[in-house]
């Protein structure tokens, strides 16, 4: 698949294609960073082929980018596809903008997706998965509805990023999906699933006999849903599920917000609608100034000023 700008400059193409896979590489590097490795190889495909086409007009690349997106909608899902057309539609802008390489590109049109998934459990059925799941798992699956934390982050935990004293432990930029510190402030039940694993590792937090954990959804975490009868259940659900625990409980956005290290408070909002005591408080603030103003009393003044004046 060949995706290709139109540039004018008066330099050899060797020396053009040699700066042309430095940026490339560099913003390949910047924008998967949470990509998966077939995904990387696949999109370095593309660039070497986008390199080595560089001096190909721009006319052709709508077609190539209609043929990209419908080729990789017979394998993936759109959400998918969103990210590989989302790194062309980078490239193209670089090109433009940083780069001057064109003053042109087509436009991108990226798939509408989906709203956000918001699958959660009650408190009831995560005490039941708790009981169907072994020890290890149990503890992870605990701390993770206690942290909200995500499960490369809970699984890839070390004792180096925890405080046990101050009760605190953190992600760093590089764990973070969007590669910002987040600080974890812990609960009790955070706190006692650490301490339990003192000694087990002398660098990771949570191991099943001896080693690390490399993963958390495993097949001993289905099976554990089954028995405990949870369907259509990810791993990833229980933060939705410790997020929905949190405004059940009245926790406001802006706070959870900084629990979950969400950049934007449009991915807190799709919770808010669980938290309909709180929004009625807010609701009530007003029922002090507008209290003495209810129809009963507006027709009773009406009723008198009628009798006053019979005209």
């Amino acid at each position: 698949m060949k995706i290709t700008i139109e540039i004018s400059d008066s330099r050899t193409n060797s020396e053009l294609l040699v700066q042309i896979n430095r940026k490339l590489q560099i913003l390949l590097e910047r924008t998967l960073q949470m990509a998966t490795q077939d995904d990387v190889n696949a999109i370095q495909a593309q660039i070497d082929t986008f390199s080595t086409s560089v001096n190909t007009a721009v006319v052709g690349i709508q077609s190539d980018i209609d043929t990209v997106k419908a080729e990789k909608l017979k394998t993936a899902g759109k959400s998918t596809v969103n990210r590989y057309l989302g790194l062309i539609r980078a490239i193209l802008r670089r090109a433009r903008d940083d780069w001057e390489w064109t003053d042109k590109t087509p436009k991108v049109k990226m798939f509408k997706e989906p709203p956000g998934r918001e699958r959660s459990i009650t408190v009831e059925h995560a005490e039941t998965l708790l009981g169907e799941l072994p020890a290890h798992q149990r503890d992870v699956v605990l701390f993770a509805l206690a942290t909200g934390l995500r499960q490369s982050n809970v699984v890839g935990l070390e004792w180096s990023h925890v405080d046990l004293e101050t009760g605190h432990a953190w992600v760093s930029a590089g764990q973070s999906k969007n590669r910002r510190p987040i600080a974890v402030p812990l609960n009790a039940t955070a706190l006692e699933v650490l301490r339990r694993q003192l000694g087990k590792h002398r660098v990771r937090v949570f191991t099943y006999a001896g080693k690390p954990l490399g993963s958390a959804n495993t097949l001993a975490w289905r099976k554990a849903l089954k028995r405990a009868g949870i369907e259509n259940f990810r791993w990833h659900d229980l933060r939705h599920t410790w997020a929905s625990w949190h405004r059940q409980a009245g926790t406001p956005t802006h706070e959870l917000q900084r629990l979950g290290g969400w950049r934007s408070s449009v991915m807190v909002e799709r919770y808010a609608h669980l938290a309909p005591d709180h929004l009625a408080k807010a609701a009530n603030r007003l029922d002090s100034l507008l209290g003495g103003y209810d129809l009963a009393t507006l027709e009773k003044e009406k009723g008198a000023a009628e009798g006053a004046n019979p005209l």
